[in-house]
């Protein structure tokens, strides 16, 4: 399964799904084992630690300090890891609202991270964008 490249049939069919519950990015420091009950949506390794996002109540439990209340937004579309300008092109019109987000691609959709505050806002931009493509 290859997954969508073409960039108008993205940008028209994604069906942004906003999930429930506020996740932050933490991070551990090398050779620092992962706490037990913790259940990342994301894990990645750098030179300085592992970043993990994880829902902000896990991280309190586990001790963690969190970063970045955010809310996670799934595009429900299956894009190619090689479209072009797909995160581009949402990233773009968030950041014309003055909305950070931090986006995530795995192997079937691509996912957002939005101000937890700001996450109602967010869908109602990529719904418009999606519906701006659908009409061109």
């Amino acid at each position: 399964m290859a997954g969508e490249t073409d960039l108008k049939k993205l940008l028209a069919s994604m069906m942004p799904h906003l999930l429930a519950g506020v996740h932050v990015f933490a991070a551990l420091a090398p050779g620092t084992p992962m706490p037990e009950d913790l259940d990342p949506v994301m894990q990645f390794c750098e030179r300085e630690g592992m970043t993990l996002i994880v829902p902000e109540e896990q991280a309190k439990a586990a001790g963690l300090t969190g970063t970045f209340r955010c809310r996670m937004i799934t595009l429900n579309i299956h894009s190619s890891l090689e479209a072009v300008g797909f995160l581009a092109a949402i990233t773009t019109r968030l950041a014309a609202a003055g909305m950070g987000v931090n986006p995530v691609s795995a192997f079937y959709h691509d996912h957002l991270f939005v101000p937890a505050e700001r996450a109602e806002e967010a869908i109602v931009i990529l719904e418009s964008l999606a519906e701006e493509s659908r009409l061109t």
